[in-house]
């Protein structure tokens, strides 16, 4: 589906001038997290009790197993040695905000994770299905989306998202890079969107983007597979799957070189760079939640000490996931 402008746009295929939604308050006088979720809703829509966007995703259990070379980069106590496997709550999910969106789309998708800790505290994970990000910063990824916003199938040309596209050659990249459907949630790699500062118990400091690969490989469809698929096949694919026996993904840090940006994810890093594996996440039980209205909010930034926030992307991010799910419920 990301198939026009020059082979390119999903998210365009998605705009409804219907969606656009009287705001309670001048965006000018709104926070950049509030307008950020203001942007995923001009484009998708209000859809009750569902995310802003991965609004359609599937709830699967397991545990975590740090390796023995995690410690060497950070003291976060997932990280360490333990007695037993951290438990965790994994939640795979589509890239759209739209709730009934086709698994059969061609569009990242998206991988969150949250871990147990001995102490009762959790930290958590988000990475995506794609090794970057379209723009460089929040002021420019909530542009990206009111773009797409006012670019509806009646939008004069060229379009405001076609005019975005033309000066933001990395975020045309991403749209127009392939994307096509896996076999399963659990044959796709995913990739953390920002940087992280690691420091181990000794205090040296490792700056890094996480990647979690799945053990047995990436798997994708063929175009005559996909025709034969149904809308919702990854969700009920996993199920499956994990009924049969245990899933398993590496997690791997990939480590900054002198000179990488790391308040940029627009910019991927060269696949040569030192990479760390941290452990292995094995997913074990599907769970009977809803695939939409769970009640689930994981934060990019909710990290634990030994691991802090090095993009300030993320602290964006993390503020507008709370402003999400408050709305998600609201009566």
């Amino acid at each position: 589906m990301w198939k026009s402008l020059a082979a390119a746009s999903f998210v365009l295929s998605l705009v409804n001038p219907t969606f656009a939604v009287a705001q309670e308050t001048p965006a000018s006088q709104k926070s950049l997290p509030e307008q950020a979720v203001d942007a995923f809703t001009s484009v998708y829509g209000v859809h009750p009790g569902a995310r802003v966007n991965h609004a359609k995703g599937v709830i699967v259990e397991g545990t975590f197993t740090p390796s023995a070379s995690a410690a060497s980069v950070s003291k976060a106590a997932h990280l360490q040695k333990q007695k037993s496997p951290v438990p965790v709550t994994v939640r795979f999910s589509a890239g759209s905000g739209l709730p009934t969106v086709p698994d059969t789309n061609e569009m990242p998708r998206g991988m969150a994770v949250k871990f147990a800790l001995p102490d009762g505290s959790k930290t958590d994970m988000v990475v995506l299905s794609f090794n970057g990000f379209p723009v460089a910063t929040s002021e420019e990824f909530r542009d990206f989306l009111l773009a797409i916003a006012a670019s509806g199938p009646d939008a004069p040309k060229p379009t405001a998202f076609e005019k975005f596209l033309g000066s933001h050659p990395i975020a045309k990249a991403f749209v127009e890079a392939p994307k096509p459907p896996p076999v399963s949630y659990a044959t796709l790699a995913y990739f953390g969107i920002n940087a992280f500062k690691f420091t181990n118990a000794d205090g040296v400091v490792t700056f890094g983007r996480y990647q979690i690969l799945p053990v047995d490989g990436q798997k994708f469809l063929t175009k005559e597979q996909v025709t034969k698929m149904g809308p919702d096949y990854l969700v009920d694919e996993i199920g499956e799957r994990v009924r049969r026996g245990p899933i398993k993904f590496k997690l791997v840090l990939q480590v900054a070189a002198q000179g990488d940006k790391i308040d940029d994810p627009s910019i991927a890093w060269p696949d040569t760079r030192k990479k760390v594996e941290l452990g292995t996440i094995t997913i074990t039980k599907a769970t009977t939640e809803s695939h939409t209205a769970d009640k689930l909010l994981f934060l990019p930034g909710a990290v634990v000490p030994g691991i802090e926030a090095a993009d300030p992307m993320i602290a964006v991010r993390s503020a507008a996931y709370p402003i999400s799910f408050s709305r998600r419920f609201k009566p």
